[in-house]
C-alpha cells in the first residue's frame, strides 16, 4: 500500500514486563532550615529525556532514554534502554518537604556528565552523573547487560552547598504557577527560571560544579531597562507592581552558544521572549490574535495554556501553543522569525482546533503535533497531525490498550477460579504492579507480597481468595450451583480491586518524544508504552466510521477505484464485526482451537447473523455491496496484504562480524516486550479481520447474484477466496495464541541435557537449539523466540547493505518497528518452510506448547517422542520419512558431513533419528526403527551391518539373548560381527548369563569365540571375572574334555602365581581336581595335556608390544619346548596344591609364597610351619630327601629345649597338626619330650641308607653345642657307632668318644653287645669282628697331645688298657680260629 506510515493511525504496545516490579533504591534528602510543605499540593507529572546519540547506530547510548515520574517530594528516576537490561537503572530520589514542581525535572547532557536539576517549591538542585560514554569506553557492544547511568548516584553529596539552593523568599515563588524552565549555561552554569510572586520570572543561577562561585539571581520584568541584580532588595511598592496578568504559566529554553532565550506564556494570553545574557523581553505575541476570540476569553486569565519548542537545524526553532478556552482549545504553531536589526517575530504555521477538554500534554516536532487528552468519561485519547501537510486539520487516532473489561463472563460450565485467573494473568492485561496491590488490599494489608514471580503471584492469589472464600462460607451444604456463585462472587470481588489498581497505574501523565528517533511514548503513573505506526490494513479496520469516511482514498491506493472499493469492503466488515455476539466469536474460537474447517463456523456465524437480524445489518451490508465495483479483486487485495507467507526459506545468516554492535539492537526486554506484544496486536486485528472476511463471503456466495458479486465473477474464484482466507485465518490464531502463551520455566540442567539430545540431529548451520536460559520474569513462547533467535536474523537482513557505514547510519524508531514486526512475522508462519520457531522450542524444551503450535507439521503429532507413547512416536518418524526430499527442514537434517559415508537420503534420515533415540534412551523404538530401515538398506551391505550392529546392540541391552545372537549371525560384515560377538561374551559375563552364552549354536563361530574367551581371560583379573570356567563349561558342554582339562590346568596354574591368598589356593586345587577329572573321563592313550606357557605370556590380539628399558620393542622367542602332561603329573599337581592350601591354613602368612612354590620351597614353608608329617607326604610324592625335615624338627627341639613357656606353649600348635603314635599330655610331660619323641618316631619310622637322618640329627645338635640324648645315642649306637665315634671326634668330644670306645670294645668282646647291634662278639667261632682303629688312634693321639690335662692322661691310659685288653683277646681268639681251621 502506498501510504506514508505518517498519515496512519498508531498502536499502543505496552513496554511493561511481567515479572516482580524492578527494585528500586531509595535515596532521602533533607535540606536543612526548611519548613515541611503540604506534599499533596500539586498532582502527578512525568517526563523523559532523550541522549543527543540516542539515533546513532555506533554511540553507547543508542536507544537509550530517561523517564521520571514525580509524586509530592519524591521522583522516580528510570534509565531505559532498547538494547541492553540496564542494571540498577532505577531510583527514588525524595527531598523530604520540598514537593517537586510538576515539569520541575530536567536532565541536560554535557560531554562527560549527565546533569540532572530539580525544582521544588523551596530549593532548586543539582545532581551530576558521569555520563555513559565515559562509564563504557569499548567501541563495541557485545553484552546483553550494562550498568545504567544511575549506578553510581548513591555516591552524590546531596547536601553539598554548591549543588542546591534555597529559594529566597523575596522575590519567592509564585503560588499559583507551575511553571519552571532550567538548563546549563555554555560554561556550565545551572540556571533556573521560576515565577516570582510578584508576577514576573526570576533566574536563580548556581556556579559550575567544579569552580568556586556564588549563587546569583536575577528577576526578568516586562520593561526592558527595568532588570535588577537582586543582592539588595527593594520593597514591591517602590519597584511597582505589574499585576499577575502576566504570571507565566508555562516555561521554555532554547540554549544557544552563549545566551539562552526564555519563553514565557503568561496568564494574559500573551507570549513573551527574553534574552537571558541581555536580561531584556525582546518580543511580546498576543496569542489571542490567531484564535476566535469572545470577551469572556479576553478578560479570563488563561490557566491551562501549555507552550513547547521544537528545534530544527535546517528549518529553526518551532514554537507550539496550545490555547485553552473552555470545552474547546486550539493549537498554534509558530516558526520564529529574526530580522537583521537583531528584532525577532513569529511566522504563523499553522492552527489546529481540537473538541477534547482536558489535555494532559503534548509534544511538537519540526512536522507533527502529539497530543494527550482526557474526555469528560476519564478515557484516555492521543491524537496526532502532521500541521505541515494535513491542511484538512484531520487528526490521525491512536489506539491506545484499553482497560480490561469491568466484568469476567463465566459460563456455568467454567471453574470460576480457572476463569478469573486465565483472565487475570493474560499476558498485556494486567500489571504485576497491579495485581500485587490488589492482593495487598484484598488481604487487608496482612501481608507484603514484594518480589514476587508470576507463578508465585499466582499462588498467593489463589491462596487469598479462596482463603476469603472459605472463611465466609458459614454452612457445611450447599448446593453446586450455590458453591458456584459464591465463588464467582468473591473472585469478581478481587478481580474489581485488581481493575482498580490496573486503572490508577494506567494513567497516562505525559507523551515522551525522541526527536532524533522520532519515537513517541506515553508515560504513565506505573509503566510505559510506545506508540507505532499501524498498517493500512489495520488502520481502516479500527478507524471509527466517521473518520473512515473521511478517509482520503488517495493515500490507499493509486487506483482511486480500488480505494474506494477496499473502503467499502472495510465498512462491510465493520457491519459484521460489530453485529457479532460473544457467542456467535466464541463458535470461531473453538472452531479454530480443534482445528475444524472454518468456513462452517462463518456460515453458522451468518446463519444466527440473519436468524438474529433486527437491526437490518444485513441489508446495510448487502447496500455498501453494491457500492462496490468489483468485490471479488478487492476481497484478494486485501487478503495479500495481510498473507506473510512465502515461497523461499527464511534468510539464516547470521550477524556480520564487521556489525558486532547490531548484536544486542532491540535486544532488551522492554524491546522484546514491544515488538512481541506488536505481533501479537496485529494477530488479534487480523483474526477479526479475517474471521469476518470469512463470513462475508459466505454471505457472497449465498446471494449468489452476479450483479452483486461484481460482473458475473465465477464462483470458482469465490471458493479460491475462501480458501485462502481460511489458512489466513488459522495462522493468525495460531501467532495470537503463542503470543499470549507462556513458556515453561526450564531449569538449565534441562536445557543442557536436552541440547545434548538434539545435537545429534547436527544442525550446525542454526542458531535456534541453544541452550536458553529463561529470565526471572515469564516471556510468552514468541518473546523467547524473537529474544534468542528471530531478532538476530531480522537485524542481519535489515542491516545487509555491506556498504552502509555505522557512523552514518541513524536509527527512525517508526519504520524500524515497522520494519522488524514485518520481517517477525513469517517467521512465525505456520505454512512457510522455515523452520526456526519450531526448532527453538524443541531447543527450549518447550514441548506442549509446540504440540499446539505446529499441528499441521508431520513431527508435531509428538515433537518430543521420549514423552509420548511409543507406538505414536514410531508412527511419526515413519510417517516423517516419506516427507524425505520433499521437506526442506528434513533435507538440511539428512546433509552428509564431510568424510561420512554418503548413502540414500532415507537411510540418512534413519541414522540421524536412530542416533536420536539412542541419545534419548529409547531402545524398543531404535530396534522396530532400524528392521524397517533394513529392508530400505537391502542392496547396500554397509548399511546393512550397520543396521544389525545397531540392533544387536539394544536387543543386548534389554536383555533379549537370542534375538542380539539372531542379529549377531545375520551381520554381513565379518568385522562387526566379531566386534558383536566379542560383546556379547563380556556383556553376558557381566550380566552372570552364562547358561545363554554356553549353550548357544555358534555356527562357523566356534573358534572365534573360544578365541575371545581366552583372550579376555587371560587379560582380566581372575578373582573378578570368570572367563576360565566359562571356557571350561564352554568345552564340557561340547564333549571336548582334553581342552577343558587344559583350561582349568592353566587356570589353576595362574591362581597359584597371581592369586596369592587363601582363596586362590582353594580355587587353585579345584581347578587341578577339576582338570584331572577330564582327563579321566578320555582314554589312557589320550589322557594327556601339553604344558601352558610359564608365566602367562600370551600373545592377545591388540596387546601392546613388550620394550626394553632403551625402548626398543623386545624380540617375542620364536620357539618354546613343549612339555607333555599326564595324568599323573596333574595328580602330582594336585598333591602339591593341596598341601599348598593346608599350609596357608595353618599361617595364613606363608600366602604370598606358597602359591607358586616349588616342592623343595614347600618342603621349607612346611618345616619352618611345623607340619612335618605334611611335609614328610610331599618329599614321598616328589621323591624328595627328608633331610630338611629331620635337620629342621632337629631345630626346632633344639629351640624348645633353650627356650622358655612361650616358646613351649607355641610348640603344642605345631605338635598337634603331627600325628604322634601316643601323644603324652601329663605333667611329667612338656612340649620338648613331645617334640624330641617326635623326632625319635622319625627316626625309627623312616630308615635311611648309611644312617644319614641320625647323623644330620646329631651333627644339627652338636653344632649346636646341645648334648645328645641317651635314646639318641642309643639308637645311633645299634646303627653306626663307628660313625658316632667320628662325630664325637670332629666335635672335640673326648671324654664322650673315650667311653665309646670302651663300651664298643666291651661290646666287641661280648659285653652288651646287643646294644650296639653286634649280633655276634668276639669269639674264635663267631663271624670276624671289628673297630674303627683310624678313630680310635686319633682318639689316642688327641689324648697323648693333651698331657697337661691330667684327666686326659687317665682317659688315656683307659683306653690304652683297653685296646691292649682287647688286642690280647683278638690274639688269643685268632689262634682258636686258626686252630680250629687245621
Amino acid at each position: 500500500m502506498a501510504a506514508a506510515l505518517a498519515e496512519r493511525s498508531c498502536l499502543e504496545l505496552s513496554g511493561a514486563a511481567r515479572g516482580p516490579p524492578r527494585r528500586v533504591r531509595e535515596l532521602a534528602f533533607s535540606p536543612p532550615g526548611i519548613a515541611p510543605a503540604p506534599v499533596g499540593r500539586y498532582g502527578d507529572s512525568a517526563g523523559g529525556f532523550c541522549y543527543q546519540e540516542s539515533a546513532q547506530l555506533a554511540a553507547v547510548t543508542r536507544n537509550r532514554f530517561i523517564r521520571w515520574t514525580t509524586s509530592g517530594d519524591a521522583v522516580e528516576l528510570v534509565e531505559e534502554s532498547l538494547d541492553i537490561n540496564l542494571l540498577n537503572n532505577a531510583v527514588r530520589l525524595r527531598i523530604q518537604g520540598c514537593p517537586l514542581l510538576p515539569g520541575g525535572v530536567h536532565v541536560c547532557e554535557v560531554q562527560s556528565h549527565l546533569v540532572i536539576l530539580l525544582a521544588t517549591t523551596q530549593t532548586v538542585h543539582r545532581l551530576l552523573l558521569p555520563h555513559p560514554a565515559r562509564m563504557y569506553r569499548s567501541e563495541l557492544i557485545t553484552e546483553s547487560q550494562m550498568q545504567s547511568v544511575f549506578t553510581d548516584i548513591g555516591k552524590i553529596n546531596f547536601r553539598d552547598p554548591s549543588n542546591y539552593y534555597m529559594i529566597p523568599s523575596v522575590p519567592g515563588l509564585a503560588s499559583n504557577s507551575v511553571a519552571s524552565a532550567a538548563w546549563l549555561s555554555s560554561e556550565g552554569e545551572a540556571l533556573f527560571a521560576l515565577p516570582s510572586a510578584s508576577g514576573g520570572i526570576f533566574v536563580l543561577k548556581l556556579p559550575p560544579h567544579d569552580a568556586p562561585g556564588t549563587v546569583s539571581i536575577v528577576e526578568l520584568k516586562q520593561s526592558s531597562v527595568m532588570q535588577r541584580f537582586l543582592t539588595g532588595w527593594m520593597p514591591t511598592a517602590i519597584r511597582g507592581d505589574c499585576g499577575l496578568s502576566d504570571l507565566p504559566i508555562s516555561l521554555s529554553v532554547h540554549c544557544l552558544d552563549h545566551d539562552a532565550f526564555l519563553f514565557a506564556l503568561s496568564q494574559d494570553h500573551k507570549l513573551r521572549m527574553w534574552s537571558y545574557k541581555d536580561q531584556m523581553c525582546l518580543m511580546v505575541a498576543d496569542l489571542l490574535e490567531f484564535m476566535p476570540v469572545s470577551r469572556d476569553l479576553r478578560l479570563a486569565a488563561g490557566t491551562g495554556h501549555r507552550l513547547r519548542l521544537a528545534f530544527s537545524q535546517s528549518l529553526g526553532l518551532y514554537l507550539g501553543v496550545y490555547m485553552h478556552a473552555p470545552k474547546r482549545g486550539q493549537f498554534c504553531v509558530f516558526q520564529l522569525v529574526s530580522t537583521e536589526s537583531n528584532r525577532y517575530s513569529l511566522d504563523h504555521i499553522s492552527s489546529l482546533f481540537t473538541s477534547q477538554e482536558t489535555l494532559v500534554d503534548f509534544a511538537l516536532t519540526s512536522a507533527e503535533i502529539w497530543a494527550l487528552w482526557h474526555n469528560e468519561e476519564n478515557q484516555t485519547i492521543v491524537k496526532y497531525i502532521n500541521f505541515e501537510q494535513n491542511v484538512a486539520g484531520q487528526w490521525n487516532q491512536v489506539f491506545v490498550q484499553p482497560l480490561p473489561e469491568e466484568e469476567v463472563t463465566v459460563r456455568h460450565d467454567q471453574d470460576p477460579r480457572e476463569t478469573y485467573l486465565e483472565y487475570l494473568f493474560m499476558p498485556g492485561r494486567f500489571t504485576n504492579a497491579a495485581i500485587q496491590k490488589a492482593l495487598q488490599i484484598f488481604s487487608q494489608g496482612t501481608e507484603t507480597h514484594l518480589d514476587l514471580t508470576w507463578d508465585e503471584l499466582k499462588k498467593e492469589v489463589t491462596l487469598a481468595v479462596e482463603s476469603e472464600f472459605h472463611s465466609s462460607v458459614t454452612e457445611y451444604e450447599c448446593s453446586p450451583e450455590e458453591f458456584w456463585q459464591l465463588q464467582v462472587e468473591f473472585w469478581s470481588k478481587f478481580y474489581a480491586c485488581c481493575l482498580q489498581y490496573q486503572e490508577a497505574l494506567s494513567r497516562p501523565l505525559a507523551l515522551h518524544l525522541n526527536p532524533y528517533t522520532n519515537m513517541v511514548c506515553l508515560l504513565k503513573k506505573g509503566s510505559l508504552s510506545f506508540l507505532v505506526p499501524c498498517s493500512m490494513v489495520d488502520h481502516l479496520y479500527l478507524l471509527s466510521n466517521e473518520h473512515l469516511l473521511t478517509e482520503d482514498d488517495a493515500a490507499i491506493f493509486d487506483d482511486l477505484e480500488m480505494s474506494r472499493d477496499v473502503v467499502c469492503l472495510v465498512q462491510c466488515l465493520r457491519l459484521i464485526g460489530e453485529s457479532i455476539s460473544m457467542e456467535m466469536a466464541f463458535i470461531m474460537e473453538m472452531a479454530c482451537s480443534r482445528l475444524q474447517p472454518p468456513e462452517k463456523a462463518a456460515e453458522q456465524i451468518l446463519e444466527d447473523l440473519i436468524a438474529n437480524d433486527t437491526e437490518n445489518v444485513m441489508e446495510d451490508i448487502h447496500s455498501k455491496l453494491q457500492e462496490i465495483r468489483n468485490p471479488i479483486h478487492a476481497i484478494g487485495v486485501l487478503i495479500r496484504e495481510m498473507d506473510y507467507e512465502t515461497d523461499a526459506d527464511v534468510e539464516r545468516a547470521q550477524p556480520l562480524n564487521v556489525r558486532m554492535n547490531l548484536t544486542q539492537l532491540y535486544g532488551s526486554g522492554t524491546a522484546v516486550n514491544v515488538v512481541c506484544w506488536g505481533v501479537c496486536k496485529i494477530a488479534t486485528i487480523r483474526f477479526l479481520i479475517c474471521r469476518d472476511l470469512l463470513i462475508l463471503q459466505q454471505l457472497l456466495l449465498r446471494l449468489g447474484d452476479p450483479m452483486v458479486i461484481g460482473g458475473g465473477q465465477l464462483f470458482q474464484s469465490q471458493q479460491d477466496l475462501l480458501h485462502r482466507t481460511s489458512p489466513l485465518l488459522l495462522s493468525y490464531y495460531l501467532i495470537r495464541w503463542a503470543s499470549q502463551c507462556l513458556a515453561s520455566d526450564v531449569p538449565v540442567d534441562t536445557l543442557e541435557s536436552n541440547l545434548q539430545h538434539l545435537s545429534v540431529l547436527e544442525l550446525a548451520d542454526t542458531t535456534a537449539i541453544t541452550p536458553h536460559k529463561l529470565v526471572s520474569s515469564p516471556q510468552t513462547i514468541v518473546e523467547l523466540f524473537f529474544q534468542e533467535v528471530a531478532r538476530k536474523h531480522i537485524i542481519s537482513r535489515l542491516f545487509s547493505q555491506p556498504n552502509t557505514s555505522l557512523a552514518e547510519t541513524s536509527l527512525n524508531w517508526p519504520h524500524l518497528i515497522t520494519a522488524v514486526v514485518a520481517d517477525f512475522l513469517p517467521l512465525l508462519w505456520p505454512s512457510n518452510p522455515g523452520f526456526l520457531f519450531p526448532e527453538c522450542l524443541m531447543g527450549s524444551c518447550q514441548y506442549t506448547q509446540l504440540q499446539r503450535c505446529l499441528p499441521s507439521v508431520v513431527w508435531s503429532c509428538n515433537p518430543s517422542p521420549w514423552e509420548g507413547g511409543s507406538a505414536q512416536a514410531l508412527d511419526c518418524f515413519c510417517q516423517a520419512a516419506s516427507e524425505v526430499g520433499r521437506e526442506e527442514f528434513l533435507d538440511r537434517l539428512i546433509q552428509a558431513e564431510e568424510g561420512e559415508m554418503v548413502s540414500t537420503p532415507r537411510l540418512q534420515y534413519y541414522n540421524k533419528v536412530l542416533r536420536l533415540l539412542d541419545m534419548v534412551g529409547l531402545p524398543e523404538l531404535v530396534i522396530q526403527l532400524a528392521t524397517l530401515a533394513i529392508m530400505e538398506a537391502a542392496d547396500d551391505w554397509r548399511s546393512q551391518a550397520t543396521l544389525r550392529t545397531c540392533i544387536f546392540k539394544h536387543h543386548l541391552d534389554l536383555g533379549h539373548n537370542s534375538e542380539a545372537y539372531v542379529a549377531l549371525t545375520q551381520n554381513p560384515d565379518p568385522s562387526r560381527q566379531l566386534d558383536c560377538l566379542r560383546q556379547l561374551v563380556v556383556v553376558l559375563c557381566e550380566r552372570s548369563q552364562l547358561q545363554d552364552l554356553v549353550e548357544f549354536p555358534y555356527v562357523n563361530l566356534h573358534n572365534e569365540v573360544v578365541g575371545i574367551i581366552e583372550s579376555h581371560a587371560r587379560a582380566v583379573d581372575l578373582m573378578t571375572h570368570n572367563y576360565y570356567e566359562l571356557l571350561y563349561a564352554f568345552h564340557i558342554y561340547r564333549h571336548n574334555y582334553r581342552k577343558a582339562g587344559t583350561v582349568m590346568f592353566e587356570y589353576g596354574m595362574r591362581l597359584g602365581r597371581e592369586v596369592r591368598t587363601l582363596r586362590g589356593l582353594q580355587k587353585q586345587g579345584n581347578c587341578f581336581l577339576a582338570a584331572i577329572n577330564c582327563l579321566r573321563l578320555i582314554r589312557p592313550e589320550y589322557a594327556w595335556i601339553v604344558q601352558p606357557a610359564s608365566g602367562a605370556v600370551y600373545e592377545r590380539p591388540g596387546a601392546s608390544p613388550k620394550r626394553s628399558h632403551d625402548g626398543e620393542c623386545t624380540a617375542i622367542p620364536t620357539t618354546r619346548q613343549i612339555e607333555i602332561l599326564e595324568l599323573e603329573d596333574l595328580e602330582r599337581e594336585c598333591v602339591l596344591a593341596q598341601i599348598r592350601l593346608t599350609l596357608v591354613r595353618h599361617d595364613l602368612s606363608t600366602a604370598a609364597v606358597a602359591g607358586s612354590s616349588t616342592p623343595e620351597e614347600t618342603v621349607a614353608l612346611l618345616v619352618r610351619a611345623g607340619l612335618f608329617d605334611t611335609a614328610i607326604s610331599l618329599c614321598q610324592t616328589f621323591k624328595l630327601p627328608l633331610t630338611p625335615i629331620f635337620e629342621g624338627l632337629t631345630f626346632k627341639c633344639i629351640k624348645l629345649q633353650l627356650g622358655g613357656e612361650a616358646a613351649q606353649a607355641e610348640a603344642w600348635d605345631w605338635l598337634a597338626a603331627n600325628q604322634l603314635s601316643a601323644l603324652v599330655t601329663t605333667k611329667e610331660s612338656s612340649a620338648t619330650d613331645e617334640a624330641w619323641r617326635l623326632l625319635s618316631s622319625y627316626l625309627e619310622r623312616y630308615p635311611s641308607q648309611n644312617s644319614l637322618y641320625h647323623r644330620c640329627v646329631i651333627n644339627k645338635l652338636m653344632a649346636h653345642g646341645i648334648p645328645l640324648p641317651n635314646w639318641l645315642i642309643n639308637s645311633y649306637k645299634k646303627v653306626d657307632a663307628a660313625e658316632l665315634l667320628r662325630l664325637y671326634l670332629n666335635y672335640d668330644l673326648l671324654e664322650e668318644a673315650v667311653d665309646l670306645v670302651l663300651e664298643y670294645v666291651d661290646a666287641v668282646l661280648g659285653k652288651g653287645h646287643q646294644y650296639f647291634g653286634i649280633e655276634f662278639p668276639l669269639s674264635a667261632t663267631a663271624p670276624m669282628v671289628w673297630l674303627p682303629y683310624t678313630a680310635i688312634d686319633q682318639l689316642l693321639q688327641a689324648l697323648r697331645e693333651s698331657t697337661a690335662n691330667q684327666h686326659n692322661i687317665m682317659l688315656y691310659q683307659k683306653v690304652h688298657d683297653k685296646m691292649e685288653d682287647y688286642q690280647q683277646k683278638v690274639s688269643v681268639a685268632t689262634r682258636d680260629r686258626l686252630y680250629r681251621r687245621n
